[in-house]
């Protein structure tokens, strides 16, 4: 989104969020840059409540250097936030791996790995509160652990499409990936392998609807603009 949830797109996404079950987010939805600190809480996350957003990974946009500046960002979201790939400098998670839920009897699992922004082999790394490790053996590891008690197992991603192409080879028992930060449009879910990779796009030119059904994803994206 990038700060551009407007009146008119948050009229389309109300309307278009009664008709689905479940509703994700691919990060860098707030308007602050990497290294800005906002004064407020970003007006994002009150119209993700309106909209019920249900889980969503963090892109880099809501990522900072120092840990005071970072909880500013995130202030006010009050949705399940999934990043397995992040941690305290410390080593502490700062948020949950992983998430399940149920609908319609069907159990839906979702995990989420972003980009990383300060690594143990980045010289940087201590100007950082925290730290990240390589998305794809951490996404490898939450399909080991969440694989068997899922009938739909779900990634969101934060780590461009190239990426997630190479995820879907890594982990082909993920069904579906929904991806960000390459700001990619694919119209229509692409198939790798056994997994579909979605992708929206940037500020929010497209929302994407989706179908699962009897093991295939159809629909796809709709503009907004």
């Amino acid at each position: 989104m990038h700060g551009t949830l407007t009146e008119s797109v948050f009229a389309s996404l109300s309307a278009w969020r009664k008709e689905v079950n479940l509703y994700v987010d691919s990060g860098d939805c707030i308007r602050t840059g990497n290294l800005g600190i906002p004064l407020a809480p970003d007006p994002v996350w009150p119209r993700f409540a309106d909209l019920q957003l249900d889980v969503s990974v963090l892109g880099n946009r809501e990522t900072h250097p120092l840990r005071g500046a970072f909880e500013k960002k995130i202030e006010g979201a009050t949705h399940k936030i999934v990043v397995a790939n992040m941690a305290l400098a410390t080593g502490e998670p700062v948020f949950a791996h992983g998430w399940t839920t149920e609908v319609n009897g069907v159990k839906v699992g979702f995990f989420g790995v972003m980009v990383p922004m300060a690594t143990e082999a980045k010289r940087d790394k201590t100007l950082w509160a925290h730290r990240w490790t390589q998305p794809i053996p951490v996404a490898v590891d939450c399909v080991r652990q969440m694989r068997s008690s899922v009938d739909l197992l779900c990634a969101i991603t934060h780590i461009g499409h190239q990426r997630d192409v190479e995820l879907a080879r890594a982990a082909p028992e993920i069904d579906i990936i929904f991806g960000g930060h390459s700001h990619t449009v694919l119209p229509e879910p692409v198939l790798e392998g056994r997994t579909y990779i979605c992708q929206g796009g940037s500020h929010n030119r497209f929302a994407g609807i989706y179908e699962w059904s009897d093991g295939v994803l159809t629909g796809g994206l709709r503009p907004l603009r």
